[in-house]
């Protein structure tokens, strides 16, 4: 990398409980000869914010993340903090990442010293969950400042020596770049198209002999469904009143109401819906576990789009059977339309009041 380039180092934390922290981080990244970005002046809540700090985060090299305490302000649309909303759009574009995570110790400390505003009351689980997938990654504890200023030292040297940053330079060193740009604008848009038309040859060939639709033994599907059914998700998204109480829905529900979103597919780009938002988020996560959705990178594309596997289309057309063998067998035992209507009630539970139901807090 050109020693001349700077850094631009994104810098995301919870605030009021980690100012000193966030300091350090900033005083290290700048001694060190680059950059520090943060979201210090946008107030948690503003619509617009996700949007401008998926921008920032675009424009920046690196992601740094300084976990504490605190799980922070949450995003009404995806039940999740701002803080693991940026953690998990840097991760989606695959930038690099290094995070630094308070120890135990330090954390009973810092409590003892600033009581309740070091400490989560609202999203404990939440927070742990966080934790426990920063700490999956490669991450580092903090006590103080001093192990906060040498890890942004240490892992900025390395970056810097290992991988090739676009960074920043003076304007008094900048190449012109404008035939380089249109060149590779036309590159693109003809990778564009031959990308499209390799998709259409894809899609629209005939299945060979070897590839027939696989097959999935009714006893695993209808395993899956009962599963599915058990979990839920709270949500205020299909509510009139943005501060009504958020219901929880079962996850088989909304794959069933949904299938078409899910068969096309759903993105995280900026300006999404906040069902696409929620799906995105909340449901296709787990839907993955199952090898029910993939994720799939779009190209050209920063964004990325879930959408049902195979195998999740052949559980909702198990779904459909079942559920239309069901409201048969209802019909002709009670002969009347009125129990055939409460078969396909059991199947899809209906919405449960957030609070009351079994949903984690959050999901």
């Amino acid at each position: 990398m050109n020693s001349n380039k700077k850094l631009q180092v994104f810098v995301s934390s919870t605030y009021l409980d980690l100012k000193l922290e966030r300091q350090a981080a900033v005083e290290a990244i700048l001694k060190a000869g680059h950059i520090p970005a943060g979201m210090e002046l946008f107030s948690a809540g503003s619509e617009s914010q996700l949007e401008t700090i998926r921008r920032w985060i675009d424009d920046s090299d690196v992601y740094m993340l300084i976990l504490g305490g605190r799980y922070g302000s949450v995003d009404p649309q995806t039940s999740l903090s701002y803080t693991e909303l940026e953690y998990d759009y840097a991760l989606s574009q695959g930038k690099p990442i290094f995070s630094v995570v308070i120890e135990s110790q330090a954390l009973e400390n810092k409590i003892r010293l600033e009581g309740s505003a070091a400490l989560e009351a609202d999203y404990p689980k939440e927070l742990k969950f966080f934790r426990e997938k920063v700490l999956s990654k490669i991450s580092s504890f903090f006590s103080d400042e001093k192990d906060i200023k040498l890890a942004v030292h240490e892992t900025l040297a390395d970056y810097s020596k290992r991988l090739d940053f676009t960074g920043w330079i003076s304007g008094r060193e900048a190449v012109d770049t404008k035939p380089l740009l249109e060149e590779l604008a036309r590159l693109r848009e003809d990778k564009e198209k031959l990308q499209a038309r390799l998709d259409s040859m894809i899609h629209q060939a005939p299945k060979q002999a070897s590839g027939a639709a696989k097959k999935w033994p009714d006893e695993d599907m209808r395993e899956i469904v009962e599963m599915l059914n058990e979990i839920e998700v709270s949500t205020r998204v299909f509510l009139k009143e943005e501060d009504a109480e958020p219901v929880s829905y079962p996850v088989m529900r909304i794959v069933s109401v949904l299938r078409d979103k899910l068969v096309t597919g759903v993105t995280n780009k900026m300006g999404s819906s906040k069902v696409d938002n929620f799906l995105y988020y909340n449901v296709l996560p787990k839907l993955e576990i199952y090898d029910l959705a993939g994720l799939e990178k779009v190209a050209g594309m920063q964004w990325q789009r879930y959408r049902l596997t195979a195998k999740g289309k052949a559980l909702i057309a198990f779904f459909d059977k079942d559920a239309s063998r069901k409201v048969s067998k209802s019909a002709a035992a009670e002969g009347g339309q009125g129990e055939a209507i409460k078969a396909v009630d059991m199947v899809s539970e209906t919405p449960r009041k957030a609070g009351k139901s079994k949903a984690n807090k959050g999901e």
